[in-house]
């Protein structure tokens, strides 16, 4: 890297101040074609494309930036880290893309294409690249714009085969500068890379298809089903050439190398309700609001009138006859998904039993038996402190502790994970604190990441939002006000 190179982000007036390890990307990437930020969660990738859009926009490189992101982090592109963190002095245009094209949907996407010096940013989920209208769209704009793609979550193009692979590849061809973003580039095998990498730039890793690169770097061997031969991946190989590949056009840092972070950072990720839940949900509201007409509001049977419509979010509920009923819902795929992105162990705490067992049921199926260990009301007590033990020992396979913060909440310690996700949340504000300090205690080494999964627009979202304000919804929300929530 040239002194002047080096110069131009040491002097850059950022809207939010870089950290060291922010610096040290930029100063690697910012006038680079293309270039993938493996940065863990928690350390702050979406400030560092930030920072680079702006250095390039104020450079003249670029007046158009296609930020594609999964369904759960889109809308905070929108509304936090882009006003956050884009210097003041850039006149932009943001626009977060919906499926649904309303007139004034339609007013928004028109001013993308609107001429002068303005910046451009259009935010789509990765999901809208694997239709026609959305392609069509992304396309459109690249091509009106010296633009930028970047990729959250890159991982969610490693399927050669998938469609919307296919298509985000191909868009990368049509821009001056090209990014990924991700925690963990490598989720199950290093061929994850290939599509990753293709992205950035065709052949980037010296391999014209992914057949050649996979001959290269995995160990096949013929297995036959059903009277088919078919290939299949038992091993690796060549890996720390690949490595070296990686190193040249990739800034690669972790939490625990990142000293100078925050002691805590809070995340959220945005889910909806699957049509099944909204239908359910509606249905709920309109019996709850019908069961308050009348009569004398009381915490407790409004709090009851909440845990109901809470239920339906995670994807439960009772019926009439007293059966409990199951619902499609996004808040497991999500969780998998920040699972995903995440180094090392992690603390998990859901509000209900049934949520507990569906998450283990989940992690089995993805991570295998030995990756989790329990601790809720129905974990054995004589278990208990084994569990706690298994995921304390730095070197077990146990990265995944699943608990309630009603059984596990206090007094123990959970300082080998220092990610925490909220999979759903109770109304105690006591717990709340007490469970986010079962990472925070003596022994802690790293900065910690709390993680809520909110499902937007119902009582989740509201909960969440009181609890992070600290109020303790349960004794000092009454009554009338209690019931604006529903």
């Amino acid at each position: 890297m040239s002194i002047q190179k080096e110069e131009k982000v040491m002097n850059y007036k950022f809207k939010t101040k870089p950290y060291e390890h922010q610096l040290e990307a930029l100063k690697m990437s910012w006038d680079k074609p293309y270039f993938a930020y493996f940065m863990e969660m928690g350390t702050g990738k979406s400030k560092v494309l930030i920072d680079n859009i702006s250095m390039l926009y104020d450079n003249g490189k670029i007046n158009g930036v296609l930020i594609v992101a999964p369904k759960g982090v889109v809308k905070n592109w929108y509304e936090n880290e882009i006003p956050t963190h884009l210097v003041d002095h850039i006149e932009h245009k943001t626009v977060l893309w919906q499926s649904l094209i309303t007139k004034s949907q339609t007013k928004k996407l028109d001013t993308l294409f609107e001429t002068g010096e303005d910046l451009h940013i259009l935010i789509m989920n990765v999901e809208a690249l694997s239709t026609k209208k959305g392609y069509d769209f992304a396309q459109k704009f690249l091509f009106s714009h010296r633009s930028m793609m970047a990729i959250d979550e890159s991982t969610t193009i490693k399927n050669p085969e998938a469609k919307r692979t296919k298509n985000i590849c191909q868009l990368g061809l049509a821009t001056k500068y090209n990014r990924i973003l991700t925690g963990s580039p490598v989720t199950k095998s290093p061929l994850d890379l290939y599509k990753q990498c293709d992205f950035l730039m065709p052949e980037l890793l010296g391999h014209s298809s992914y057949y050649s690169f996979r001959t290269r770097y995995a160990v096949m061997r013929t297995a036959h089903f059903g009277g088919r031969s078919v290939q299949i991946v038992v091993g690796y190989r060549n890996l720390e050439e690949l490595s070296e590949k990686l190193k040249e056009f990739s800034y690669r840092v972790l939490k625990d190398e990142c000293l100078d972070l925050p002691k805590k950072t809070f995340m959220k990720r945005i889910i909806n309700l699957t049509p099944d839940q909204l239908k359910a949900y509606k249905q709920m509201k309109e019996i709850a609001h019908a069961s308050f007409k009348g009569k004398t509001m009381t915490t407790a049977t409004v709090l009851t009138q909440l845990m109901r419509l809470q239920q339906i979010t995670c994807g439960n509920f009772t019926a009439d006859d007293g059966t409990l009923v199951d619902l499609d819902t996004n808040r497991l795929p999500e969780l998998m998904n920040v699972l995903h992105e995440v180094e090392g162990k992690v603390v998990i705490w859901a509000h209900f039993q049934r949520d507990v067992h569906r998450i283990i049921e989940a992690i089995r199926k993805e991570f295998g038996d030995n990756t989790f260990v329990d601790y809720y009301g129905l974990t054995p007590q004589e278990d208990r402190q084994k569990n706690i033990k298994k995921f304390q020992d730095k070197k077990s396979s146990y990265r995944f502790f699943v608990g309630t913060t009603q059984t596990g909440g206090y007094g123990i310690t959970l300082t080998a994970a220092s990610t925490m996700v909220y999979y759903s949340n109770g109304y105690d504000l006591e717990k709340r604190q007490q469970s986010e300090a079962r990472i925070d205690r003596i022994g802690q080494e790293q900065p910690m990441t709390y993680v809520d999964i909110i499902c937007e627009d119902t009582v989740d979202d509201k909960i969440v939002r009181a609890l992070r304000k600290k109020v303790d919804i349960a004794t000092q929300i009454m009554g009338e006000e209690l019931k604006e929530w529903i």
